[in-house]
């Protein structure tokens, strides 16, 4: 079995290869993923592939972290289910489980099931033994724990396979955004980017503006301008004339720069193409409201996660607030 510095090192290595000019002519399986999937290109794989050299394969960063853990003397088997929401969205599972030493079984989104294998295909070709700890497979059968990421509705069936088991089971979150007023057109392109980047579709994106009273939307409206060509977008533009039209239909009223639908709703979930805001009075008590909401994944603006870096997370940013990385050591 290799041992953390060997993993590490391999880790490493990947990282150079991504930004290699090897990768940029081996660029068959993004091409594959984007013909898999519409939701993916060009532009957001890069986007994710980017995060997670910068932030996941660095071998400072590697070393600094994984000193925080004892890791397991005795290898398990793992089952992970992956999402496939957005691009190369299982990555830091895969990451936790392989650098922890146990043996992984992953079943792959059928959303995303090229660009993963591709990057452990190229561990495997520089060592071995990390096809023997690494594997690809529908079935989750036989593992000692298990790490599933879905829906609400599916996180229900995790819960009947795996309960019995060790098991991290991960439902529906998302991200809100604090404003307060007083924000530059600086930060408010940084937030553009928080709400639209991978359309929308990740746990980490922006669905939600808490806004206090008497908000003026001007320039927030010409800030979204900057991903204003997102309604050439196909299966974008459908979410949003459908959304329009049952605005229209229900005389709910709507702001909109042509892009993207901005509705009053107290709820942080908004769909593609809309946005959800509310008003506040009191921040600090907006701000207790969110902590105890069990399905905020983060919250971007000033005293919080910067407006910008929704989409960059951390070897510490775990999906859910539980550490994968202690609880594949725990095992």
């Amino acid at each position: 079995m290799l041992n953390i510095h060997s993993r590490i090192d391999l880790l490493e290595k990947l990282g150079k290869y991504i930004i290699s000019d090897e990768e940029k002519k081996c660029s068959e399986s993004q091409n594959k993923a984007i013909q898999a999937n519409a939701w993916f290109t060009e532009e957001h794989i890069q986007i994710a592939l980017n995060n997670i050299v910068n932030e996941f394969l660095q071998k400072d960063k590697l070393e600094k972290w994984i000193s925080n853990y004892k890791l397991p003397d005795t290898p398990k088997n793992v089952g992970i289910v992956m999402a496939g929401n957005i691009p190369l969205v299982g990555f830091h599972d895969l990451l936790c489980g392989f650098l922890s030493g146990h043996h992984l079984t992953i079943k792959l989104s059928s959303k995303d099931n090229i660009l993963l294998p591709h990057l452990v295909e190229k561990l495997t070709e520089w060592d071995p033994e990390v096809g023997r700890q690494i594997e690809f497979s529908e079935m989750l059968k036989g593992c000692d724990a298990y790490i599933a990421t879905g829906s609400n509705n599916t996180a229900r069936y995790f819960g009947q396979y795996f309960g019995k088991f060790p098991h991290i089971i991960r439902k529906n979150r998302t991200s809100i955004a604090i404003l307060d007023g007083n924000e530059s057109d600086e930060d408010l392109s940084k937030l553009a980017d928080d709400v639209f980047v991978y359309y929308g579709l990740g746990c980490r994106n922006v669905t939600q503006l808490c806004l206090p009273e008497g908000y003026n939307f001007e320039k927030l409206m010409r800030a979204f301008e900057k991903y204003a060509s997102f309604i050439d977008h196909n299966k974008y533009k459908n979410n949003y004339d459908y959304y329009l039209a049952i605005y229209l239909l229900n005389k709910v009223p709507y702001i909109t720069n042509g892009s993207i639908l901005l509705v009053e709703n107290q709820l942080p979930f908004s769909a593609v193409s809309v946005l959800h805001y509310r008003f506040y009075n009191d921040k600090k008590q907006l701000e207790g409201e969110i902590i105890e909401h069990n399905d905020i994944q983060c919250i971007i603006g000033n005293g919080h996660t910067p407006f910008g870096k929704a989409q960059t997370p951390s070897l510490h940013d775990f999906a859910d607030g539980v550490d994968t990385m202690r609880f594949l050591c725990n095992l």
